[in-house]
């Protein structure tokens, strides 16, 4: 683990990285960039509601994005006001965003699991427009002697980037993302020089808990941070005033309503922020000190299962105690208390680059 995994990409041998950089649009621009939103999630309600009718009315017929995307160019042509607008691969981006949705469906229907069938998707839902190469449809430009960096977006122009950290390798896909009144630029590179870390020749095993966040072999503790115990009451004060401006109607919900939606919002972020966070110091600490690390397989899914209830035979409609009351204390801590074992193995199995 101490050396980070190399893939094979195009031009050379290196790993892939992903940057993250906050834009600061204008005025016009945010709101282009919310038109373009708006847009690309009609584009992807009305490519499911195409599917859902094909089945439903035309003896289960199966639509695949081939036929969607062939159908890109006259949707552009029969509304060019909204869907002309905007760059054509990105709208194919969507389309496979919704098709891998319903490839992930009938895997789910095959193996007999829960199918969660592909959802219509509201305008404050659809946070993400993907770009699949750079150059077709947007435009990274980050000049070496320019202190401004800018990526361009067809229909939404010039947007400035706070770019905090220089971008290493060749930009392969861009993304644009909102996440409350906030947009970010996340950037896909290739061709990223690994940087091997030094051998330590040294091995450990790793006990995942809830009273420590992980215990090495050697008995060296990592505390548990608690990041979302500790957010705990001011996120059940945010909740609980929202819940108030939502038993109005919804044509009744006034500026407080939105702004009550984004607080919870942001405390939801600050939670997963800190715990990414966490969970990545925890992880380059750990292979920075062991070449190999091995860790227990957790079921996490069936951990913080309700226990099922226990009906009392001698006295029918009554139950026997099942322990549900200690069970629910921890399942509430592997999941509120912020324990992360899955976020944490991910970014160990995952390739570092530092």
């Amino acid at each position: 683990m101490g050396t980070p995994l190399d893939e094979e990409a195009e031009g050379g041998t290196g790993v892939i990285r992903a940057y993250k950089f906050l834009l600061r649009p204008t005025t016009r621009q945010a709101q282009a960039l919310g038109e373009m939103l708006r847009d690309h999630c009609s584009l992807y309600n009305g490519a499911l509601q195409e599917r859902r009718d094909a089945w439903r009315h035309a003896s289960k017929a199966s639509i695949k994005y081939g036929q969607q995307s062939a159908q890109l160019k006259d949707v552009r042509a029969f509304d060019p006001e909204r869907q002309g607008r905007w760059s054509f691969s990105s709208q194919q981006a969507t389309l496979r965003r919704l098709d891998k949705a319903f490839q992930a469906f009938f895997r789910r229907v095959k193996a007999g699991e829960k199918p969660g069938y592909p959802r219509f998707r509201g305008v404050n839902w659809f946070d993400t427009v993907d770009f699949p190469k750079d150059g077709d449809g947007c435009r990274w430009d980050s000049t070496p002697h320019d202190p401004v960096t800018r990526v361009r977006l067809q229909g939404v122009g010039n947007v400035r980037v706070h770019q905090h950290r220089p971008v290493k390798g060749r930009v392969k896909t861009v993304s644009i993302k909102r996440e409350g009144r906030q947009w970010y630029v996340v950037l896909a590179c290739d061709n990223v020089l690994a940087e091997p870390l030094p051998a330590t020749d040294a091995v450990t095993g790793i006990d995942m808990g809830v009273t420590h966040f992980l215990t090495t072999s050697e008995g060296v503790h990592v505390a548990n941070p608690r990041h979302g115990k500790r957010n705990a009451d001011a996120l059940a004060q945010a909740q609980r005033a929202l819940k108030a401006f939502g038993r109005r109607k919804r044509e009744n919900r006034t500026a407080k309503h939105r702004r009550a939606v984004e607080k919870v919002a942001a405390l939801h972020r600050k939670v997963r922020r800190q715990r990414t966070d966490h969970a990545h110091k925890t992880a380059l600490a750990l292979v920075r000190d062991y070449d190999q690390i091995a860790h227990e397989r957790l079921n996490i899914a069936n951990m913080v299962r309700t226990p099922k209830p226990k009906p009392d035979p001698e006295i029918p409609g009554t139950f026997l105690s099942n322990g549900a009351a200690s069970k629910a204390g921890l399942n509430r801590s592997i999941r509120v208390g912020g324990c992360s074992w899955a976020s944490s193995r991910r970014r160990l199995k995952a390739p570092l680059v530092y």
